[in-house]
């Protein structure tokens, strides 16, 4: 599994934007969010359609900088409970990020708060943050989720990297991820290759794409191995299957509860 185009990655944006639009206009909005407890689904939709305008902003005007809210033309959502007109600013500000993103290409130097420095880094990053998100409103409205097999498969590697970066710029709870001799299999059993290898050491974690025997193995359909990895299914749902150190597992997943 590899890096996807990032021509894929604007077309996912808008693709995942499209669907996640389709599904609040027919929602309740005040209904709350299981797996971000804090908001309901205005408000999360309001935070996806926010993240969109902020990143594409960034794009936009080459940023050499972190931008402020106040920076970013209509990054709040238009005020009220009217699903349509909510569902119409986010896909706006997705249509208008894309746009940003092609423009500049993947190449072109802008701000990120990560390893990367290029407009590539945004694309993929509001590619999954969409696609992690419309699964949050989709479970919470009880409707299906399905990803195609490159985006889900990604968005775990993603997040892999993420928690690895977390872990290098000394983030205290991944920190923790350490302590030889001890390893996490991830092994999606409908999409070949679609596996990862983390491996504990006492400097910190690796990992690597591997099948090998580990000290607790994750194993299932890629889509609900994805959401399990970012928290949003308990890892003995969706067909998922825990196999050895339960305990293992759960500590990766306490610890890389960021973000």
């Amino acid at each position: 599994m590899t890096l996807l185009a990032h021509e894929r990655y604007c077309d996912e944006i808008l693709s995942q934007t499209g669907l996640l639009g389709e599904l609040v206009e027919s929602a309740d909005l005040t209904r709350r969010v299981p797996t971000c407890p804090d908001w309901n689904l205005r408000e999360l939709v309001a935070h996806v359609g926010g993240a969109h305008r902020w990143a594409g902003e960034i794009v936009r005007s080459r940023a050499a900088g972190e931008l402020a809210d106040d920076q970013v033309p209509g990054v709040h959502a238009p005020a009220g409970d009217d699903p349509a007109a909510l569902a119409a600013w986010l896909t706006e500000g997705a249509a208008a990020t894309v746009d940003a993103l092609r423009e500049a290409g993947p190449d072109t130097e802008v701000w990120t708060w990560a390893w990367e420095r290029r407009a590539a880094f945004w694309a993929r990053r509001m590619a999954h943050e969409t696609a992690v998100h419309r699964a949050d409103a989709a479970l919470a409205a009880g409707t299906a989720f399905e990803v195609a097999p490159g985006l889900a498969a990604d968005t775990i590697t993603e997040w892999l990297q993420i928690v690895a970066f977390a872990q290098r710029e000394g983030d205290p709870e991944a920190a923790e991820l350490r302590g030889g001799g001890r390893s996490l299999h991830l092994h999606a059993t409908d999409a070949p290759g679609a596996e990862w290898l983390i491996e504990f050491g006492d400097e910190g974690f690796t990992w690597r794409h591997a099948h090998a025997k580990a000290t607790v193995a994750l194993r299932g359909p890629l889509t609900e191995l994805m959401l399990a990895f970012n928290r949003r299914r308990k890892p003995d749902e969706g067909g998922l299957e825990v196999l050895g150190d339960r305990g293992l597992l759960d500590f990766w997943l306490e610890r890389s509860s960021f973000g």
